[in-house]
């Protein structure tokens, strides 16, 4: 339970931090952070997991690159939704989807 929670706080913070290097990619503030994680990792498991599976042979043919397209695709519909996040266009959600991507790695090889 505990990894939980500081999982879901290093995610809000990894957004603040992709909100500071992206433009057009703004958070409001921490409230708003944790909210749109939450939306993100909902829309991920559901949406996301069917869109992932259905492009799967162009995401193998691009060596998974597409998945960054589909994970953009989820940011912007997220900013959509939740209050205080925003994603002006699709390249700012494509660089934040990016960002995002090299930060969860970051934060994972720093909490093994």
């Amino acid at each position: 339970m505990l990894r939980l929670l500081v999982r879901w706080i290093l995610d809000a913070v990894a957004l603040l931090i992709v909100a500071e290097l992206v433009p057009g990619f703004k958070v409001a503030n921490l409230p708003a952070a944790l909210i749109a994680v939450i939306v993100i990792g909902l829309l991920n498991v559901t949406l996301g997991l069917l869109l992932k599976l259905i492009t799967l042979p162009l995401g193998i043919l691009t060596l998974g690159l597409f998945f960054l397209v589909i994970n953009a695709f989820i940011l912007k519909l997220a900013s959509g939704v939740v209050p205080g996040f925003y994603v002006m266009t699709f390249g700012a959600a494509f660089i934040g989807a990016a960002v995002l991507a090299l930060l969860h790695m970051l934060f994972e090889a720093l909490s093994n």
